[in-house]
């Protein structure tokens, strides 16, 4: 049975599938300038619901909780700063919805980049900084208490992650 740190990770190697797709369209787009709104729409609704509202579920609402008791020791806490940098994606992701809304290429372009960058270096320090820090801080109990509310968050948004994997499938 994989961990609740576990999870996250595979979660992220998801997120990253759509990050490389994202990516290669912009690369077409600004070869032929044409933006596929179908293909936009579906990434901003994949960001919104998958990222967004089901690994946040987990990762802000659980793990980052836990991260800021008082009984938690870590030399530094890097939670505000992932906290800060997901609304920054929340920022890129607007302005995306926006670009392809107004068919405005180079908003377009701009915030898929911009995004894409973020959350490569974001998830890389995530995987590879706080959730070590988080495995070597948090009780066994406390790791199993989380592993029990992640698996809530998956019953209750099973059929929209079923859809997004779907989607994750489709692309890659």
């Amino acid at each position: 049975m994989k961990t609740a740190l576990q999870i996250l990770t595979h979660e992220h190697e998801n997120i990253l599938k759509i990050i490389d797709s994202l990516l290669k369209e912009c690369d077409s787009l600004e070869k032929d300038g044409k933006i596929n709104k179908d293909f936009f729409d579906e990434v901003i609704d994949f960001i919104k619901g998958y990222a967004d509202k089901f690994h946040h579920a987990k990762e802000e609402d659980i793990l980052f909780i836990e991260l800021c008791k008082d009984e938690v020791q870590m030399h530094c806490n890097p939670t505000q700063q992932m906290l800060h940098e997901h609304d920054l994606g929340r920022n890129f992701v607007n302005g995306l919805e926006m670009g392809v809304n107004e068919n405005n290429k180079e908003k377009v372009i701009e915030n898929s980049r911009g995004y894409a960058h973020l959350l490569k270096d974001h998830i890389f320090k995530e995987d590879n900084i706080l959730y070590p820090m988080a495995d070597k801080s948090l009780s066994v109990s406390t790791k199993n208490d989380m592993l029990e509310k992640f698996e809530q968050v998956e019953q209750k948004l099973s059929k929209q992650k079923n859809k997004y994997l779907l989607f994750i499938k489709e692309l890659t």
